[in-house]
């Protein structure tokens, strides 16, 4: 084990003795590694460097998942045949007592009990995953309504705020600091001919009429853990849990849970909004939800299937014009490729808009 890891992993109150320590996961924005421990009764570990270019306040953003973290565990705990240990993550605390460690490089870890005998999917395998995953989310959102204390930290301001999101990417299109935009003009046009329309939500948030909740920001479908018999176990990755619209949640889960193709998928041929995953994500959410959400939030679900891969695509292409600055890439262009899968989807859920209407509708009338 690398002597830096060591450092990082003796300021934390852990049981037992590391005996490995690996890469883990697909995420896109902090460094995860799995720890093993040398001893089999003792747990193993979830270490993870914080990316505090990307998250400028680092204490709030800890308070918000010990907080989060917290109310999901006492709640779980008064569900029969609940296992709080397994169906929420669980932070270590540092040996000064707090709920992560800075070192003196200004790096930022966290620690946390690694989940054991899990599974997550990149790509849905079927319409049981689908409303296993829409079944966690919703009942996340469900769990949090009640959470004392005041409002959470806004870890990233305006995060999906669509104006906020097209004032960025304008900006950078102006200053093209890599000369790129040539290269995009499909994609650049593509924007520009849907940037009002997809403003219908956050204009009816700001107008009042849908109210603002808990919501996690950030639901792709491999941020849900699911059991040994694809069952949902614990919603994970809550560096956005704060204030938001509850479609961007649903529109989130939908672009990775009814893709037909993974997220930066070159042949465009294969990119397709599958409306089968949708009706189960669909349910399962609903399911957990339908009698919190307002009549409006209620009509405007299907709008989101098509707002967040729009957002995300937006985000992708504005992050290959700044120069790839935020996502990580695997390659030149990773971050357009990104961006035309996106638009490709947002087109899919184009085509079968009423059909999606269609479907949150039934689900609520039954």
């Amino acid at each position: 084990m690398k002597t830096k890891f060591k450092q990082v992993l003796d300021q934390f109150e852990i049981k037992g003795e590391p005996a490995k320590i690996e890469p883990y996961g697909t995420g896109h924005i902090n460094d995860t590694y799995r720890v093993i421990n040398s001893n089999t009764k003792y747990p193993d570990y979830l270490l993870q460097k914080i990316n505090n270019q990307i998250f400028k306040d680092i204490p709030g953003l800890m308070d918000n998942i010990r907080r989060v973290t917290e109310h999901l565990r006492k709640k779980l705990m008064d569900i029969p045949g609940s296992m709080p240990d397994r169906e929420a993550l669980s932070l270590i605390t540092s040996k000064s007592g707090d709920w992560y460690y800075h070192d003196e490089e200004g790096n930022y870890w966290r620690l946390y009990l690694f989940i054991k005998k899990h599974r997550s999917y990149d790509i849905v395998e079927n319409t049981a995953q689908a409303y296993e995953g829409g079944r966690m989310f919703g009942k996340f959102i469900a769990l949090l309504s009640d959470i004392p204390g005041g409002a959470l930290n806004e870890t990233i301001p305006g995060f999906h705020d669509i104006n906020k999101r097209l004032d960025t990417f304008y900006q950078t299109l102006e200053s093209d600091p890599r000369k790129r935009a040539d290269n995009a003009k499909p994609e650049i046009d593509f924007v520009r001919s849907r940037g009002t329309e997809m403003g219908r939500i956050l204009r009816l948030g700001q107008d009042g009429k849908i109210p603002e909740r808990i919501t996690h920001n950030d639901t792709k479908f491999n941020n849900v853990l699911l059991d040994q018999n694809d069952k949902g176990l614990c919603v994970i990755d809550l560096d956005t849990v704060m204030t938001g619209y509850v479609h961007y949640d649903f529109g989130d889960s939908i672009r990775t849970t009814a893709n037909t193709a993974a997220e930066d998928e070159k042949d465009l041929l294969k990119v397709k909004m599958d409306i089968e995953m949708f009706e189960g994500y669909a349910k399962g959410f609903l399911k957990e939800t339908k009698n919190a959400l307002t009549q409006t939030e209620i009509d405007n679900l299907a709008c989101s299937a098509k707002l967040m891969p729009f957002i995300i695509g937006l985000r992708f292409l504005t992050d290959h014009i700044d120069g790839d600055n935020y996502f990580k890439t695997a390659y030149p262009d990773h971050n357009l490729v990104r961006a035309k899968t996106q638009f490709k989807l947002v087109e899919s859920a184009e085509e079968q808009f009423s059909r999606m209407e269609d479907i949150v509708w039934k689900i609520c009338s039954e």
